[in-house]
């Protein structure tokens, strides 16, 4: 049974592809995912598309998750790395405070973090961000730049401990760096040392 634990962070409206693939890889690696919200139920995830003519994106219900833990109850000394769906959860969440303490953490310690979308908009809320490369949908280039951010239009940024991708289009370029951090962390979790990676894009 896996015993590393990675947090995934998602609220009613977290984008379903966003949050499932990620899911299922730290699954397929041997990690134990956590969902945490901001309670212990179970939360209505969505779809999100751009369709032909549209200038916006429009929203479908997508499949449910069941929360393992809140924000308040959190030890985030527990796990090894934590990751930021996107959908529209983001916008509200980012004021929850715990959820603020737990993701200063991550980057203070120089664990893994993962960000798709618009997840960008809770590390750059916790302040987290400044001077950081970051990939996330256009829409939110915005919320990372005046939070101090480096917008970058790419599939796949890593930026030390800090990968990122623009949407669930994504998946199969960025998720990859971060799964590879999070087995050198895995492996170096009895030094308790922390494990970052060199800047690069992904084309």
């Amino acid at each position: 049974m896996a015993t590393h634990k990675v947090l995934i962070v998602i609220g009613d409206a977290s984008e379903t592809l966003d949050t499932m693939y990620p899911y299922y890889r730290l699954v397929e690696e041997g990690f134990q995912p956590v969902v945490a919200a901001p309670e212990v139920r179970r939360y209505q995830m969505v779809m999100h598309e751009i369709k032909p003519g549209w200038t916006i994106t429009k929203e479908w219900e997508g499949y449910t998750i069941e929360a393992d833990i809140a924000f308040s109850q959190v030890n985030p000394r527990d796990y090894l790395g934590i990751f930021f769906s996107g959908g529209r959860a983001p916008e509200y969440l980012r004021e929850n405070r715990d959820l603020l303490a737990i993701t200063r953490h991550f980057f203070e310690h120089n664990k893994p973090v993962a960000s798709v979308c618009h997840g960008v908009e809770i590390p750059a809320r916790a302040g987290c961000v400044k001077g950081r490369r970051m990939a996330t949908v256009a829409k939110c280039k915005f919320d990372l730049e005046v939070c101090g951010g480096i917008y970058v239009d790419a599939p796949g940024v890593v930026d030390g401990n800090l990968v990122s991708g623009r949407t669930y289009h994504d998946n199969g370029h960025y998720l990859r760096p971060w799964i590879e951090l999070l087995i050198a962390a895995r492996e170096s979790a009895s030094t308790g040392q922390a494990v970052g990676s060199k800047e690069t894009t992904r084309a």
